[in-house]
């Protein structure tokens, strides 16, 4: 099955680095371009690709609150934003808006295609770099939100386990290493936290056990 991409990022020359890097790709097709998030979105809607990669800083309507418009559409395209090191203030906003995942503009062309990958399959992801940025970024957040403290209550012990595992940035491989269960186990407790506390991917599972307290920076 083909993956279509639209490209959202107010720099010609960085569209075109993406659309070369993808293009190489069998698997992979950019179906659309826009310069700003208002062209974004209604390429997005006019299209409804698989996955839009969105930069944050742009012109009129920012990466951000196009990312909330087509979420909070209802679309089924899934959100990467290209962020850079010094956007540290627009991580836990996007991560709230239900973005799939955060990719650094410097990331290796193979990132990119993964990155691709990992979000049309269902899947969530944060560059490394960016994972430490969260985790600042929740450091100065405000106390724990009880709506969120009290659902983990739904989660067993050992759910509750994975759940500050997937925080902390561990592949399901680690946790399983670090919990003594098998890949496909760990892979069936995630797919169960998910599923209790409504949560689409890893990436709102990360922002969820900070903002609920279950795991705090420097744990």
């Amino acid at each position: 099955m083909t993956i279509r991409v639209v490209l959202v990022d107010d720099q010609a020359m960085v569209r075109t680095g993406l659309r070369m890097v993808l293009a190489a790709e069998p698997d992979v097709e950019v179906v659309g371009e826009a310069a700003d998030g208002a062209e974004g979105l209604r390429v997005v809607t006019a299209l409804r690709p698989d996955v839009v990669l969105l930069d944050v800083r742009m012109p009129g309507v920012d990466g951000l609150e196009a990312a909330r418009r087509i979420i909070s559409a209802g679309l089924p395209t899934r959100v990467v934003v290209l962020t850079t090191f010094d956007e540290d203030e627009y991580v836990s906003a996007a991560l709230r808006a239900g973005v799939s995942g955060f990719l650094l503009k410097v990331a290796p062309p193979e990132d990119l295609v993964a990155a691709v990958r990992t979000v049309a399959d269902g899947g969530g992801l944060l560059d490394p770099a960016v994972t430490l940025r969260v985790i600042e970024s929740f450091a100065t957040a405000p106390a724990p939100d009880p709506v969120r403290a009290a659902a983990l209550a739904q989660l067993t012990e050992r759910e509750t386990d994975v759940l500050a595992l997937v925080a902390a940035g561990l592949s399901n491989a680690e946790i399983a290493g670090r919990l003594y269960l098998g890949e496909a186990t760990v892979k069936t407790h995630v797919s169960r936290v998910l599923l209790k506390l409504g949560l689409r991917d890893r990436v709102q599972a990360v922002a969820f056990a900070y903002e609920s307290g279950l795991v705090t920076p420097g744990r």
